[in-house]
């Protein structure tokens, strides 16, 4: 299966394949929709940050551990302790679902695209709903939370991936958890360890805000107008048109100059 073709084709009002969008790529019209269209229209993208290797151990780290207790269909430690009632989910596509490019899928077919998301965990309640956990990580002289403004990413992050699992014809919590670690400062010395606290952060998510937003992503794609720049998640607009439209003006003030 080449998903990385598939997803490197722009998409082509009135086409009729399914379009694949990311749950990132919902995120990223919720932030900007002109960044939205450049990406899916034209294939200009964001430019990338740093790769964050060491969440990524963590993360890995993290599934290797819930694993080891889905495996025996047991709680982990932590969720006894924060007094979830819950074991790790067992499922043959499980892998698939963490899989980044293929994700748990579903077809909205109001808009012809094919959603999709990968989830870090999914546990299951006594009563069989399913609940969605993401993994998060982070270091910081204070407790975690998911109070700041930003973390709305989060909340959508965890609203998408109940969506996707409803579509699939599963019960789903409305209560999700982030399983939170945060890399202590308050030690003598690194001495090639860095040690973490863990908490478990419930989430009660709202995902009826999925289907609107994907009609009006749909409506963004069809649209031979670029529309009009986001807000920044920390406030005030998208810093990345604003530093596209800076540089833009500047290199024409430039060469303007050397005539």
């Amino acid at each position: 299966m080449n998903y990385w073709r598939e997803r490197s084709i722009p998409y082509r009002p009135g086409q009729k394949t399914p379009f694949k969008v990311s749950r990132s790529k919902i995120e990223l019209f919720k932030q900007c929709p002109r960044c939205f269209w450049l990406d899916v229209r034209l294939k200009i993208k964001r430019p990338d940050g740093p790769p964050f290797n060491i969440n990524k151990a963590i993360d890995e780290l993290f599934k290797k551990e819930f694993d080891s207790y889905r495996t025996k269909g047991e709680p982990h430690p932590i969720m006894v302790e924060y007094e979830v009632e819950a074991v790790p989910f067992t499922h043959e596509k499980l892998d698939d679902w963490r899989e980044t490019f293929v994700g748990v899928q579903a077809p909205h077919t109001a808009t012809n695209l094919l959603v999709f998301g990968a989830v870090d965990d999914i546990w299951v309640s006594p009563a069989g709903e399913l609940i969605v956990v993401d993994y998060k990580a982070t270091a910081k002289d204070r407790e975690v939370s998911i109070d700041s403004g930003w973390q709305i990413s989060y909340k959508r992050q965890m609203e998408v991936y109940q969506w996707l699992l409803r579509q699939n014809g599963f019960t789903v919590s409305p209560t999700g958890y982030f399983v939170y670690t945060n890399g202590r400062m308050d030690l003598d010395g690194f001495y090639d360890k860095v040690e973490f606290k863990t908490k478990v952060i419930p989430y009660t998510g709202d995902d009826s805000w999925v289907e609107p937003t994907l009609q009006q992503m749909k409506q963004c794609m069809d649209s031979n107008d670029m529309p009009e720049m986001g807000e920044s998640i920390m406030g005030g607009p998208c810093e990345f048109c604003s530093y596209a439209r800076q540089r833009t003006e500047l290199t024409l003030k430039a060469l303007h100059s050397r005539k």
